[in-house]
């Protein structure tokens, strides 16, 4: 089962409905289940990201992989080969976790920190950018003629 868990909801509709068409596709291949949380008012932000590292623990589940700007940059061949890896060395669940627009507490803990670009991206635009790959790379593992 993949996991993905977002501080924040979705606003516009054309990325909940990019969403909803990924999570659909990844659905052939794999269960999804998108857990969104509510991103926190705290302030100074430190404090926000203290408390909201405390109901994304609730959620964890797996091999756990943070999408973190410092975090290693995969190409899709490498992380459908990741992916795979988690899954040989027996877990059967991979939550992904998306920190808010602050980013995420040191106290959330990780298997993998992944990063999609040295280049800096809405939180929002992140969980589209981010099915996509986990499609993508499902469909590298089962030779399916999307990835070229």
């Amino acid at each position: 089962m993949i996991y993905i868990v977002c501080v924040g909801n979705l606003k516009e509709k054309y990325l909940t409905d990019a969403c909803n068409e990924y999570i659909k596709r990844i659905s052939r291949y794999n269960k999804i289940e998108v857990v969104e949380l509510k991103e926190s008012t705290l302030t100074p932000s430190n404090v926000a990201l203290k408390a909201e590292a405390v109901e994304i623990k609730k959620h964890l589940k797996g091999y756990v992989i943070k999408m973190a700007i410092k975090g290693k940059q995969l190409t899709s061949e490498e992380l459908a080969q990741k992916v795979e890896n988690v899954t040989l060395n027996g877990f059967s669940d991979i939550t992904f976790v998306i920190g808010s627009s602050c980013g995420l507490d040191e106290s959330v803990p990780s298997s993998f920190d992944l990063s999609i670009s040295k280049m800096t991206f809405p939180h929002q635009l992140t969980r589209v950018i981010l099915l996509e790959q986990i499609y993508r790379a499902l469909a590298i593992l089962n030779h399916s003629p999307y990835h070229k």
